[in-house]
């Protein structure tokens, strides 16, 4: 089968992720049709997570592509670009705290960011509670996509954006997601400049870690008074079940944690077990290093799906970045085969060498000298 011309392909993006809408957006904006599908009952079926900044380098670069940076920065945090660094006992060994007008990479809600990407969609767009099983018919197109419904659908490019656990991925590569051996419990703290301000003092405006070389933490403001902290341990996967926790088992792990941090400062330990709410295990998982695959003129990767690794302060970045390259090699090249092979070419070695650098970086989130890794993925599937 001959590629078709992007304008005239059927084109599905798996995933409403921050990386599928702004490649859809982008493709909608070059008068390109596009239909993304997603696992979801409705955009509002869960939480999306956490807070995450946006760099000029490259997320802000994707909304620029998508005619949403203006929008953006009408709805970021500028001063969540404050940076703290606390010992065990609480005391501040390090403080950024940005300049006036500094907008490098001020943070965003991931929730408001999201429905900044759905609502400058085509209405119909995004066809929810299509969860894909299976991505089959040859190589060559057309592609036969079959949702967990039992329904199907032909198409001509199938874009993977849909994150750690992809369900696209096994079409191009058989490469899957290992435990890097250090897990995030998140923990919430909500109306905290009245029910938690030693908590909210500690952590400032944007975010604040901390480590021990055994075990860390990271805290960040969110926007409607909320804050989110995570604690990072080097643990078995299966830590809770070997300690005989259940998931939901909150006093049980609380008191686990407390033994695990007992000689940081009872300050410090409010972030461990002071918190709204029972924790979320969130264990740090990362493709291996390189991950590529051979070309497909039909199935292509982005963000988490093609390139998954430790929350450094490059997911979401990187995914978007991915999306823009994608959607606009899809605006210029004569064939839906053509413009995956463009991408691919920039993308694929950028990942590997971002990724390289990475590798093993996890440990690093243990440090008593932690990097900035200000955009947090969670590993969300």
């Amino acid at each position: 089968m001959n590629s078709p011309a992007p304008a005239r392909a059927r084109i599905s993006v798996i995933g409403a992720g921050p990386g599928g809408l702004t490649c859809a957006r982008i493709l909608q904006q070059r008068g390109i049709p596009v239909t993304v599908y997603d696992r979801d009952p409705g955009p509002g079926a869960r939480n999306q997570g956490g807070t995450l900044d946006l760099h000029a380098d490259n997320g802000q670069i994707a909304l620029r592509e998508a005619g949403l940076l203006d929008e953006f920065f009408a709805l970021a945090r500028p001063e969540g670009q404050e940076m703290r660094r606390l010992d065990p006992a609480g005391t501040i060994t390090f403080h950024k705290v940005p300049e006036a007008g500094e907008l490098f990479k001020p943070e965003i809600d991931r929730g408001q960011l999201r429905d900044l990407l759905l609502d400058s969609l085509r209405p119909g767009t995004v066809r929810w509670g299509h969860a894909l099983d299976t991505v089959g018919g040859p190589a060559d197109g057309p592609r036969r996509l079959r949702f967990a419904d039992g329904t199907t659908v032909e198409t001509d490019l199938v874009i993977g954006a849909d994150g750690a656990f992809s369900r696209v991925r096994p079409a191009v590569s058989p490469a899957v997601p290992e435990y890097t051996g250090v897990s995030f419990l998140e923990a919430w703290f909500s109306d905290v400049e009245k029910r938690h301000p030693d908590i909210a003092e500690l952590v400032g405006q944007g975010s604040a870690a901390a480590g021990d070389g055994e075990r860390g933490l990271f805290a960040q403001r969110n926007s409607g008074d909320h804050i989110r902290v995570y604690l990072i341990r080097r643990v078995p996967v299966d830590w809770a079940e070997t300690n005989g926790l259940a998931p939901g088992d909150t006093d049980g792990i609380r008191a686990l944690l407390l033994g695990e941090y007992a000689h940081w400062s009872p300050r410090m330990r409010q972030m461990i077990a002071g918190n709204d709410g029972p924790y979320v295990d969130r264990p740090i998982l990362a493709l291996p290093v390189p991950h590529t695959w051979a070309h497909d003129p039909t199935v292509t990767l982005l963000g988490d799906a093609a390139h998954l690794m430790p929350p450094l302060g490059v997911g979401v970045n990187l995914a978007m970045l991915d999306a823009s390259e994608l959607a606009l090699a899809l605006a210029t090249a004569a064939t839906v085969d053509d413009a995956v092979g463009v991408y691919e070419k920039t993308m694929l070695p950028r990942s590997i060498e971002t990724a390289k650098a990475l590798e093993g970086g996890a440990e690093h989130l243990l440090s008593d000298d932690m990097p900035d890794f200000g955009d947090d993925d969670e590993s969300r599937p």
